[in-house]
């Protein structure tokens, strides 16, 4: 009985501890009954269980129960009952235990809910003035709204440097799109904080102002991003920033694939939708990066170019000769040979073979450069890598050589080219006749231009075009107009560089009004005209003294959507300064900035003469100061203009301290600077340093010319003149 005790102990675990307390018979009877626990298939009456709980309290005499058979193996029914027993009658014998170990009392219910908290009162208007703005306002910080997507560092900085020294530039970045801004910046000038301050006041002024076709917004800092940052920074730190990061990686990759090779066929020009459907490609392969590595090349942008062929090496895909190829064609068109010689040096490192194509492409590289020398060396050596060549890398080198007026090597290059049997192009002749143009061999080009027609080509706008381009470089405008008639009776129209080159040609003969005809003639074909001949006729009208008409000019260029350059601006402004309307000049001024154009010393050197010969010194210093605070050196034109300034009014400490800058920076000095001192000397009556002025120049083996006798004669003149007074 004792070992069928132990054996049960594990289901009544709490019976047993109890049992411990009471007398014997307690023992005894809880025994038995722990006992009959133990039979396999016994059933449990509720009514038997409730008089056994009542003979515990009250104890009669009952029957021996008989002994149960013992199973043969109690341990396996333990481990695995066949019957899971109901709550044993003993349970009602814990009442007892229950009074002498109390049950732990319920938790106490949950605190009510704190009531909201009372809304804060409102505030007068007058008292809500953004103390954060004052708090967070950066003085010599301004905000520059709706920039480009794509614009650099550099380029805001550049343009904002007129205003006043830049200590840094932010340009916010997108989110979906990491290399390119989010339309939007900051400007932080340098300098003291008034300084600052007031470079930053300055620049405000030209809200407005357009950049890069983009009507800017620019407004002083009003502190609000930096109070944002120092919130999330704030929300950061308590880990309560609550932001989710979602992948946008929903395209399936061979559509967007093809989606990009479409639109490289159907939109080149959009240099944008190029790079946005490139970017939607997964997972690029060698042909995306060579595909857009080769549109790169293609617009001369060798920046985006290389960043595209370091980031195809950064995935782990070696570039191919294909590829090489396309970057080389990139700097050669931006002009960067020394950057295509360090790229043909990787190729050969890496034993990647050149091919005719890529030889082609280093020859007319150089050839642009003008470097016919270093053309020619590579022409050589592609004619022992490779035992055939074609006609492009011969047309290569023909405009090398053309370009550095060395027809005789050119002559011959074509005669060999024949003997190889490579038949020239038409594209050949033309290089040929613009060769001889530059020479001014009106023979030859004339010989060239019949043998195109003898080889069975048609002469098309480009030959004509040689034609005319070289009668209006050797003034004879009236043969021009001639090539224009016999063009025009072929059923060929004019273009633009045709009708550029006439217009120029009168222009230099000074024909205002046949330049003018030809104008109207292109306006009248449907042909729009660019900024280059704009600015010609611009500058026509200034030479004419039609200022109104130049400014019309400008404005009917920007109604076409022509953006104006300093070029344009220039000749307007030299115009006003000339006439004395320093009003004027001073609007157009402000027009050139607010059209997004930065000036150059040369634009202020004209607002500086005509201020200097309206003798307002110091309004032209003021300008001085300013040019200097935008970052533009003044050049040696800026202070020989300034000392004859000085030198009208017989200024000359001025006059010598401003020759003295000049000297100092470096800057050439030449016989105009010379005339401004001896006019300052002479206007003074100081003869005797009039002539020290003229020994340092024959020291400086600067020879005199006529201005300077007659300055030294009238001179000589005045002092007489007081001497006999």
């Amino acid at each position: 009985m004792d070992g069928l005790s132990s054996l049960s102990t594990p289901h009544f675990p709490a019976t047993i501890l109890t049992a411990t307390h009471h007398s014997s018979t307690t023992t005894t009877t809880t025994t038995t009954s722990i006992s009959f626990s133990l039979k396999p298939n016994s059933s449990h009456n509720p009514a038997t269980t409730t008089t056994s709980s009542s003979n515990i309290r009250r104890p009669h005499k009952t029957q021996p129960s008989p002994t149960p058979k013992i199973p043969s193996n109690p341990l396996k029914n333990l481990s695995n009952p066949t019957h899971i027993p109901t709550p044993h009658s003993l349970t009602t014998k814990l009442s007892l235990t229950s009074k002498l170990s109390p049950p732990p009392l319920p938790p106490p219910p949950p605190p009510p809910p704190l009531p909201p908290p009372p809304p804060p009162p409102l505030k007068a208007k007058s008292q809500n003035s953004n103390p954060v703005e004052v708090e967070f306002r950066q003085e010599n910080k301004i905000f520059v709204g709706n920039l480009p997507n794509w614009i650099k560092k550099h380029e805001v900085a550049e343009f904002f440097r007129q205003f006043g020294p830049i200590n840094n530039v932010i340009l916010i970045k997108s989110h979906n799109e990491t290399d390119r801004i989010a339309g939007f910046g900051f400007v932080i000038y340098g300098g003291n904080n008034a300084m600052a301050a007031k470079s930053a006041m300055k620049a405000v002024e030209f809200d407005g102002v357009e950049f890069h076709g983009r009507v800017l917004t620019v407004k002083l800092d009003d502190g609000r991003r930096l109070k944002e940052k120092t919130e999330e920074r704030a929300r950061y730190i308590e880990g309560d920033d609550r932001v989710e990061y979602r992948s946008n990686w929903h395209e399936d990759r061979e559509g967007s694939r093809r989606s990009f090779r479409k639109v490289l066929e159907t939109e080149p020009e959009n240099w944008q939708a190029v790079v946005q459907s490139f970017e939607r490609v997964k997972k690029p392969s060698r042909r995306e990066y060579g595909l857009l590595v080769t549109y790169y090349a293609r617009r001369g942008d060798m920046y985006r170019a290389r960043e595209t062929f370091e980031s195809m090496r950064a995935r782990g895909i070696e570039p191919s000769a294909h590829v090489y190829t396309s970057l080389i064609h990139a700097y050669a068109v931006g002009r960067d040979m020394e950057e295509a010689l360090s790229c043909v040096r990787k190729m050969k490192d890496e034993r990647i073979e050149m091919s005719v194509v890529t030889y082609s492409i280093i020859v007319g590289g150089f050839a642009k450069l003008g470097n016919a020398q270093a053309a020619d060396n590579w022409f050589k050596e592609a004619k022992e890598r490779h035992t055939t060549l074609n006609a492009i890398i011969y047309g290569n080198i023909i405009y090398a050589h053309c370009q550095t007026c060395n027809m005789d090597r050119a002559e011959a290059l074509v005669r060999e080219m024949e003997e190889s049997g490579i038949d020239a192009p038409i594209d050949i002749y033309h290089t040929m006749m613009d060769g001889y143009t530059m020479v001014g061999n009106e023979n030859k080009c004339l010989v060239v231009f019949e043998r195109l027609k003898e080889c069975g080509f048609t002469p098309s706008v480009i030959s004509y075009g040689c034609l005319i381009n070289l009668y209006t470089k050797i003034g004879k405008v009236s043969k021009a107009l001639e090539v224009s008639k016999m063009m025009e009776s072929s059923g060929i129209r004019h273009n633009m560089k045709t009708y550029s080159m006439l217009i120029n040609g009168f222009l230099k003969l000074k024909d205002w009004a046949n330049a003018f005809a030809i104008f109207e003639d292109l306006v009248e074909d449907g042909l729009k005209p660019d900024v280059v001949l704009y600015n010609n006729v611009i500058s026509a009208f200034c030479g004419m003294g039609n200022m109104d008409r130049a400014i019309h000019t400008v404005k009917e260029m920007q109604k076409e959507r022509h953006r104006p350059t300093t070029r344009t601006f220039m000749p307007i402004i030299h115009g006003f300064a000339r006439a004395g309307e320093m009003r004027k000049a001073l609007e157009v001024f402000d027009m050139m900035r607010m059209s997004g154009c930065i000036p150059t010393v040369h634009t202020f050197n004209a607002l500086i003469l005509g201020l200097v010969e309206k003798r307002k010194m110091d309004k032209a210093v003021e300008i001085l100061d300013e040019m200097t605070l935008a970052g533009i050196s003044p050049n040696e034109h800026t202070y020989t203009t300034i000392m004859h300034g000085y030198a009208s009014l017989g200024d000359t400490g001025k006059a010598f301290e401003y020759f003295t800058k000049l000297r100092n920076e470096g800057l050439e000095i030449d016989v105009y600077t010379y005339e401004a001192l001896l006019k300052a000397c002479c206007k003074s009556g100081r003869m005797q340093s009039a002539l020290a002025v003229t020994k340092e120049m024959s020291s400086q083996k600067i020879p005199r010319n006529t201005f300077v006798y007659n300055i030294l004669i009238d001179g000589y003149g005045f002092y007489i003149i007081l001497g006999v007074q």
